[in-house]
């Protein structure tokens, strides 16, 4: 079982910004099974370039739950399944670090549709998701929300699957079967920050909200 996965946030870094918003879609390598989204109050003000990219006020999350209201049933739905993202390791990287603050241990196996498409799918202009979406005739609801850009993941997923027949997710499974290791020496901020970075096609806009 997959979970596909999209988060909006206050900024780049997980070890300095928060989640404002998250969607999670279950698939069973079929069909949706499930879906859950919600806004999340990041406890801090969000910055207003990030409200011009996403629409998300300070305002707006006022009455939201906090992660920690919420994770209890995120991990929930979480755990077991198949972490499924657009640039996975941005994604990834700010829930655990969530999850780490509410006191939850989390991880999973993962999955990145950046990478996944580069090899399934050679040769396009650009991977970030609105590109990604365009060349695959993908049209994205709600844009740079994370229930409309999980959803644009959802159908590039299905069509990863399809096309899929060199094996590269297994492989992909295979290769990564649980947390990465942290190299010795190496702070965490900077190793997801070259992870990030790595994933994200050069010339392509670096912030999540952008890639996905």
């Amino acid at each position: 079982m997959y979970a596909i996965v999209d988060i909006e946030t206050t900024g780049g870094y997980a070890a300095n910004h928060r989640i404002t918003e998250v969607a999670v879609f279950l698939h069973d390598g079929m069909q949706i099974t499930d879906t859950y989204h919600t806004l999340i109050n990041p406890g801090r003000a969000i910055p207003y370039y990030i409200t011009g990219l996403t629409g998300i006020s300070t305002e707006m999350v006022l009455d939201a739950p906090t992660f920690e209201d919420i994770a209890e049933d995120l991990y929930n739905l979480l755990e077991g399944k198949i972490f499924v993202a657009h640039n996975a390791q941005f994604d990834y990287s700010f829930l655990k670090r969530e999850f780490e603050l509410a006191g939850v241990t989390w991880q999973a196996k993962k999955l990145c549709t950046v990478r996944l498409s580069r090899k399934i799918i050679p040769g396009l202009r650009s991977y970030n998701l609105g590109s990604l979406a365009e060349s695959l005739g993908i049209e994205i609801e709600n844009r740079h929300r994370a229930s409309g850009d999980a959803h644009a993941t959802v159908k590039i997923f299905d069509l990863l699957l399809r096309r899929d027949r060199d094996n590269h997710i297994a492989k992909a499974l295979k290769r990564n079967s649980g947390e990465t290791i942290l190299p010795p020496n190496l702070a965490r901020e900077e190793f997801d920050r070259l992870l990030f970075f790595e994933c994200a096609r050069p010339g392509d806009l670096c912030w999540q909200s952008h890639q996905h």
